[in-house]
């Protein structure tokens, strides 16, 4: 039966649950504009690419020369796949697990995994990881990451034998918190660079481009690279943070009424044992009066 003083120490605890969750919905709202202006910003970094990439598609083909063979590359597959590394996000890792076991099926492939706790998922599977790092804390260090992800895949492509690269996170569309979402990273797509080729160039006249066009192909594709990476992790993190954020709002509605029915019952606990008390005096009373 429950006490005065347990309903009391049962609202005090909630309360300061619901402070807790509180400030990680802040935490989390100030987390996701921080991650999404950091993606918006790299958008004109990936213009550029973009450009320098069509001036040098535009000069291969005003020399005759045949775009790359690229979507004819061979070898083995590699996958990167991109989770969390703190829970509370509702079925955030969940939604990308599932998403890579289905674009691996039983085939033998690289996997290189973003976050600790879709590095478990995987490993309970049986899957051989060969690289694991963990998310940074901020978006300061989402470019230390991008460069240790691309060290990787410069591993694979030249020690292991990988010829297909790709990526796989969660994605925050509209009220969808997380949507899995893959890219190709590695070879460029034909079709990509087809259509690069044949874009309008945006200005009056092509750049004058002095370094061999081979050696500069491969440094845009490189930034290209870098650019997409960097994009699909500010993307997952905002996601992490908006599935964290919805799971933060559905524990307040519940802390909320958990809270309204410990008052509840607070109250007429309290409304009982006072009664009790004034029957107990009562009596008393009478008890006394009687015997005088």
């Amino acid at each position: 039966m429950d006490t005065l003083e347990s309903l009391s120490d049962a609202l005090e605890t909630t309360g300061d649950i619901q402070s807790i969750v509180r400030t990680m919905k802040a935490l989390s709202s100030v987390s996701i504009r921080q991650y999404e202006h950091a993606e918006s910003a790299m958008a004109d970094y990936a213009r550029t690419v973009e450009l320098g990439l069509m001036a040098v598609l535009h000069q291969r083909r005003a020399a005759g020369l045949a775009l790359p063979g690229t979507d004819r590359a061979s070898g083995r597959e590699a996958l990167i796949v991109i989770g969390s590394d703190r829970g509370l996000c509702g079925g955030y890792n969940d939604k990308i697990t599932r998403f890579a076991r289905s674009r691996m099926d039983s085939r033998p492939i690289m996997l290189g995994v973003i976050g600790a706790r879709v590095a478990a998922r995987l490993a309970a599977d049986g899957r051989r990881l060969d690289a694991v790092h963990s998310l940074p804390g901020s978006v300061e260090g989402v470019t230390r990451l991008v460069q240790s992800v691309i060290v990787d895949i410069d591993r694979w492509t030249r020690i292991e034998g990988v010829g297909q690269v790709w990526l796989v996170h969660n994605r925050r569309e509209g009220r969808i918190t997380a949507k899995p979402q893959s890219h190709r990273l590695l070879p460029l797509p034909d079709s990509y660079l087809q259509k690069l080729s044949e874009a309008d160039w945006p200005g009056r006249s092509l750049p004058l481009l002095r370094m061999d066009s081979g050696r500069l192909m491969s440094w845009l594709v490189q930034q290209r690279l870098f650019v997409v990476i960097y994009r699909a992790l500010a993307e997952a993190l905002a996601s992490e943070h908006a599935s964290r954020l919805a799971a933060m709002q559905a524990a307040e509605r519940n802390i909320e009424e958990r809270r309204d029915d410990l008052r509840q019952r607070y109250r007429q606990r309290r409304q009982e044992t006072i009664t009790r008390e004034m029957l107990d005096v009562v009596s008393g009373y009478e008890a006394v009066s009687g015997a005088d």
